[in-house]
């Protein structure tokens, strides 16, 4: 794969178009009151081309619109497809920002190289973002938590049939305004081990964020749901005994002795941002954390022992959330008093403060959006 950027790539700069008819103000204002997760979207959409031959091109803001594409796409057929999952937010002066933009731009890139996909420049995947909030910049919602969920992707456009990597691609962003991810609206939620099924194996795509890893957890999150739960938690593929992941969320535990343990990074768990920023800032706090394989047997145990005292779930999505039961086929175990933890909630709030601009940001994760 051809993945080298052509000279005067960094001259590409986006072309804005705006939208024709674009949402009236006050029909805005109603869906921002309740917008829900990832229901409605904002009036544009980023794009940009790629051709082995011609590299990145054609970088543009236009108005969100279906797609038009050929049958043979290769992405129809050979699911050479990734994405990213980002946060725009409003800071407490008005501003509006990115959280560590620059982490997602090098993940959708090791995500690209592990599907045989085009990389993109990490500065033009930023710019995307940017000219598409800047356009977009009066779908903020009020509601609290309130952000702009960001979906920037890439698929094989490619029209053949044979079993290659594409020689084209198209990338795109999206926007979405958000509230709370969860719609139970309970200070903890409920999660269901999976048994049957893997999310990932060794060697396999786990640490891609690909829509294959996210197809072949919906089966098992459908399970979790028939038995009244909010989310699936898997198991390693190799030997079915040691937590990973839930189907889009990572894992951390927290012990009496104020110790924490998330699984590692080995290749079939996600790499989460949120997950990295969170080991960051326990550590700044002197928190013992480690990064160690923990079994299911073994947070059934903790848990009934009083020695495990939280649990949380972290992602974009929905920041930081408690874990207050654990149910499965061998019956269920309640973690704490099933609610939300002490360090949990201050772990989530010095992150949301961070990312909100109440306090200082020490790492230069926020990346203001001017305009």
């Amino acid at each position: 794969m051809n993945a080298t950027p052509p000279a005067g790539l960094e001259k590409l700069t986006f072309k804005t178009i705006p939208h024709s008819a674009p949402v009236a103000a006050d029909a805005r204002a109603k869906l921002l009151v309740d917008p829900g997760f990832g229901q409605i979207f904002t009036d544009h959409m980023a794009s940009i081309t790629y051709h082995q031959d011609k590299g990145w091109h054609d970088a543009q803001i236009t108005e969100r619109k279906v797609l038009q594409i050929d049958p043979a796409s290769a992405v129809l057929h050979y699911a050479q497809e990734i994405f990213e999952g980002m946060k725009a937010y409003r800071l407490s002066d008005g501003a509006m920002a990115l959280f560590r933009p620059d982490a997602n731009a090098r993940r959708f890139n090791e995500s690209a190289r592990r599907m045989a996909m085009a990389e993109i420049p990490e500065d033009l995947f930023i710019e995307s973002i940017n000219s598409l909030i800047r356009t977009d910049a009066g779908w903020f919602p009020s509601v609290e938590g309130g952000a702009i969920y960001i979906r920037p992707f890439m698929f094989a456009s490619e029209a053949f049939l044979g079993v290659r990597p594409s020689r084209e691609y198209q990338y795109l962003v999206i926007a979405s305004p958000v509230g709370g991810y969860f719609k139970s609206g309970a200070p903890a939620i409920t999660v269901w081990t999976s048994d049957h099924y893997s999310r990932a194996a060794p060697g396999g795509t786990g640490a891609a964020k690909c829509g294959g890893n996210y197809a072949a957890s919906l089966i098992a999150q459908a399970e979790a749901y028939r038995h009244g739960c909010d989310q699936v938690v898997f198991l390693d593929a190799a030997h079915s005994k040691y937590v990973e992941e839930l189907g889009g969320m990572n894992l951390f535990f927290i012990f009496d002795d104020g110790s924490i343990i998330t699984p590692p990074l080995s290749g079939t768990i996600l790499p989460g941002i949120t997950r990295d920023s969170i080991i960051t800032l326990a550590r700044e706090n002197r928190i013992d954390i480690r990064e160690q394989a923990y079994t299911l047997d073994q947070w059934r145990s903790d848990a009934k022992s009083g020695k495990l005292a939280e649990t949380f779930a972290c992602g974009t999505a929905a920041v930081v959330t408690p874990v207050g039961k654990v149910a499965g086929k061998d019956g269920e175990f309640t973690i704490g008093d099933g609610g939300p933890g002490e360090m949990t909630q201050r772990l989530r709030s010095e992150l949301v403060a961070i990312q909100r601009g109440e306090t200082d940001d020490r790492h230069g994760w926020v990346h203001r959006i001017d305009g």
